[in-house]
């Protein structure tokens, strides 16, 4: 698959402090890139980075095959964390000037903020003052004037932040149609969940360097640690026995006469060693594979990270 952002060993010095050390990610067509890391991390570097704010000390930057240029402004969408918006001016005036310095004419962006204003349940607002806006509403429009202009690569930092669950979910599903009609997204963000949820690929960033990539369902099969998840009916200890030295009991919980096991299995020690050997002691109901979560990966992995870069700074 060919890639829409590919950055090389990139590195940016500030001073005393380096904020990207040796940095490179890819971010293939039509995929949804998460880029995770801790505050600090380095990630708003590298975007600025991408958006020609400032420009790397070491390493390249190619967008669509090319090397990144002045003329790829016109094709990359950002919506910062950050939100700015004239709060004195009317939204539509806003949302028009906004596009118009993206390049779209005047009849074109009325049609295509119609369009969007129409899609998003605020066309009365069109009028009224950026102040009178919620912050939902505000972000609702700021969203609106990044993606006008139809970017091939779209960068989103904490896109949900400030919208409750409703439009939460009407901007995950922008989001989806934007990906299935080709833009290729990299979205920035604390929220796991999110992260889970709709990123093909991830890369994380601490302490100024790569630590991980791939794409979600690898990253998380890379993660498992042989934990099982047992549950059944019957007396505790014979269970217990039952899993002799091969298995360790992480922990246990009842609920309605049911026991819920964790269970983390020897690398010898297959599912079905398992089995066997517990049916006819207890009454099993199920076993599941326990697969850790994107916040789980991220809270060992930066952790992990962070031991190693103190023991080689003492």
């Amino acid at each position: 698959m060919s890639s829409i952002l590919k950055a090389e060993n990139i590195v940016k010095q500030f001073a005393a402090h380096r904020a990207l050390d040796d940095v490179s990610i890819e971010v293939p067509k039509g995929c949804i890139y998460g880029l995770l890391g801790p505050n600090g991390a380095g990630k708003t570097s590298l975007i600025r980075i991408i958006n020609q704010i400032t420009r790397p000390d070491e390493g390249q930057v190619f967008f669509d095959g090319a090397p990144l240029s002045p003329e790829h402004i016109s094709q990359i969408g950002y919506l910062p964390e950050e939100r700015g918006l004239y709060k004195k001016m009317e939204v539509g005036e806003q949302a028009m000037y906004l596009a118009q310095l993206k390049g779209m004419s005047k009849r074109e962006a009325k049609a295509k903020l119609s369009m969007w204003f129409k899609r998003f349940d605020i066309s009365p607002w069109w009028n009224k003052k950026v102040e009178e806006l919620s912050k939902g509403m505000a972000q609702k429009v700021q969203f609106i004037v990044t993606v006008l202009h139809e970017p091939k690569l779209l960068i989103l930092d904490e896109p949900f932040s400030g919208f409750d669950p409703i439009n939460t979910n009407i901007v995950k599903n922008e989001i989806y149609r934007l990906k299935e009609e080709g833009t290729s997204i990299i979205l920035s963000t604390h929220n796991m969940g999110s992260v889970e949820e709709i990123c093909d690929q991830i890369a994380l960033i601490n302490n100024s360097k790569k630590i991980l990539d791939g794409t979600v369902k690898q990253v998380k099969q890379d993660f498992k640690e042989g934990i099982y998840n047992v549950e059944f009916k019957g007396n505790m200890i014979s269970f217990t026995n039952a899993l002799g030295a091969a298995c360790e009991l992480l922990n246990s919980e009842e609920n309605e006469g049911r026991i819920s096991a964790k269970v983390k299995l020897a690398q010898n020690i297959s599912t079905n060693d398992l089995l066997q050997a517990i049916v006819g002691k207890v009454e099993v109901f199920g076993l599941q594979e326990v697969i850790p979560s994107m916040n789980d990966i991220f809270i060992k992995k930066v952790g992990e990270n962070s031991i190693i870069k103190e023991a080689n700074d003492e």
